[in-house]
């Protein structure tokens, strides 16, 4: 069945009403009908089953029959920072991390960004960027949809960090020098509950000026195996160690 977010918390209704984009997707483009059925998330990811008993030229009333109890959540909530990269490769982080589970993305303007960012065009920016992270949540059966929060400046993210129990730094000179551990053994030490911070470098990687100062917040700087990874590709690896450490180790 599809998945639609609703932008509000359950109130103990038994009805809903949906228009706009989620109209829009049930009536014109799935063509769903009287009695079809889907998914309903509501903000505080409570997440019902609905089935349509109207609709009208704007807007599709459902009936909720019943609701999920699947767990779908990783067990940590894992904060993707990524120093802005170039083109498209953070929608595609965006879209690709929603689908592992994260939490939440957070970018950043690193000392080697090569993009510059146009504060002009913010808006319209973290509007894609949010809309690819729904349709990705939608996609997945998520009951959390991810924030995407504007670029913040290094400090920014440093003063952030000090919020997250677990912290930790991607350095592709740590996997040069055969550095192999120190992820594995973060996972060993987390808890299920905690939070995640995870931040990796744009194309160029991060100065060593950045690694330091990450690692006197707290930061531990780690290798990602024994090959050197993109920085599209670095998060995503991340991410999939996380979910098989947690829910296939099981």
């Amino acid at each position: 069945m599809q998945r639609y977010f609703l932008d509000r918390p359950y109130r103990g209704e038994q009805e809903i009403r949906l228009s706009g984009e989620n109209y829009h997707h049930i009536a014109r483009v799935m063509r769903m009908s009287v009695g079809s059925r889907f998914y309903g998330v509501f903000s505080d990811e409570k997440v019902c089953i609905c089935e349509i008993g109207e609709i009208t030229g704007d807007a599709v009333v459902a009936r909720i029959t019943g609701w999920e109890t699947a767990v779908k959540e990783l067990p940590v909530h894992v904060t993707v920072s990524c120093g802005l990269p170039k083109a498209d490769k953070l929608e595609w982080i965006i879209q690709k991390g929603t689908e592992l589970g994260a939490f939440q993305f957070l970018p950043f303007l690193a000392e080697r960004s090569v993009v510059k960012w146009d504060t002009k065009k913010e808006a319209k920016k973290r509007e894609r960027w949010q809309k690819i992270a729904r349709e990705a949540a939608e996609q997945s059966h998520r009951s959390h949809l991810p924030k995407v929060s504007p670029p913040v400046s290094f400090q920014q993210l440093i003063e952030e960090s000090h919020t997250y129990q677990y912290k930790l730094v991607a350095f592709e000179e740590n996997a040069k020098e055969g550095e192999q551990h120190r992820f594995a053994e973060m996972l060993s030490n987390m808890s299920e509950g905690g939070n995640v911070l995870a931040v990796f470098g744009p194309e160029g990687g991060l100065s060593l000026d950045e690694i330091k100062k990450l690692e006197a917040a707290g930061f531990v700087s780690c290798g990602l195996g024994p090959r050197i990874l993109r920085a599209e590709t670095a998060p995503l690896y991340v991410l999939s160690a996380i979910s098989y450490h947690f829910e296939l180790m099981r």
